[in-house]
């Protein structure tokens, strides 16, 4: 039994607002380029192992395995807007699972552990990719995987996603020394989360053997507004600064973020990497409250090009507030 003292509890916080979640293609040569279908479903706890990590940076990763042993997932994510049913570039996508044998890091023998959770942000396509583990399962739960999506500094949505119960039993079964505990027993239709129905948070999966590893692809749908949902360091910054999107971006040099302080902060900037790293931080010094610009110049900066998260930090007297945006850099 992993986790159980939490488990019980778990149907009684399963029904939350509603999120608009749609289901990823089908297809595997064509994963995420239909259009969204927009339809609503139930969103859902983000429960019982959440972590604000909204301040801290380094979970910005692309590889969220870090020592977990499992069959090689490559999570594939898109958002979309519910006002036009159109891709959603530059929002935030937060995941976390357990790992192979039903253990969440952050918990009970687990705390102060970070395995399978981080984020990365949607590209100009609203696409985000992750490399994880297929996840294993524990009492009373499916497999699954939950997700949040960060809409704006206000507003979040946060719901879970599974796959087809015969596509996660082959999968585990087909590696029996990487999942001790075995296939999972129950069907999401068995799940009291997905009591309510799972076919608009069905993901797919499908093995590719020249990877030698499994790909699924999800798509979600939110507010375009955002919904409820949003976390604690989340709506604190919101009272301290408002980062616009940077301009250009791509760049192929400098991009400039349009910041606007609503009180006096120390202004700090951080650039990380896809295997979260801080490859550069500028000190920006003590700003009045009022409206900036901030110049990120990437050649100076001597990095190579790919896809950066720039944390923004402000440090007003009560407060330290956090965000972030995404840089794609294509100078070298």
């Amino acid at each position: 039994m992993k986790r159980s003292g939490f488990l019980k509890t778990l149907g009684a916080l399963s029904v939350a607002p509603i999120v608009q979640v749609a289901s990823a293609a089908t297809q595997k040569t064509n994963p995420l380029s239909s259009r969204s279908n927009c339809v609503l479903v139930p969103a859902e706890t983000p429960g019982p192992f959440p972590l604000d990590l909204t301040d801290n940076a380094f979970f910005f990763r692309q590889d969220i395995r870090e020592d977990r042993v499992g069959v090689q997932l490559r999570q594939r994510v898109r958002i979309v807007g519910t006002e036009n049913c159109e891709p959603m570039p530059n929002v935030r996508v937060h995941i976390w699972h357990c790992d192979n044998v039903g253990g969440y890091s952050g918990y009970n023998s687990e705390e102060g552990l970070t395995y399978c959770r981080g984020y990365q942000i949607t590209d100009e396509n609203g696409e985000c990719e992750f490399i994880t583990i297929v996840p294993g399962w524990y009492p009373g739960r499916v497999t699954h995987v939950h997700f949040q999506v960060y809409v704006s500094s206000a507003y979040s949505a946060v719901s879970q996603w599974t796959w087809p119960h015969d596509e996660t039993v082959a999968a585990v079964a087909a590696h029996p020394e990487l999942y001790p505990e075995g296939p999972d027993p129950l069907s999401p239709g068995q799940d009291g989360v997905f009591a309510d129905g799972f076919d608009l948070q069905m993901a797919t999966l499908e093995w590719d053997a020249d990877a030698n590893e499994y790909i699924s692809d999800y798509e979600a749908t939110v507010e375009g507004a955002g919904t409820s949902g949003v976390g604690y360091h989340e709506m604190r910054s919101a009272q301290v600064m408002v980062l616009g999107q940077n301009f250009p971006n791509p760049c192929r040099d400098q991009t400039t973020f349009p910041l606007e302080l609503l009180q006096p902060a120390l202004v700090t900037v951080s650039l990380w990497d896809l295997n979260g790293r801080c490859v550069h931080r500028l000190e920006c010094g003590n700003w009045s409250a009022g409206n900036h610009s901030i110049p990120v110049d990437l050649t100076a900066m001597n990095v190579p090009s790919g896809t950066y998260a720039c944390q923004v930090e402000a440090h007003a007297s009560e407060y330290r507030a956090i965000d972030v945006r995404q840089i794609t850099f294509q100078g070298h």
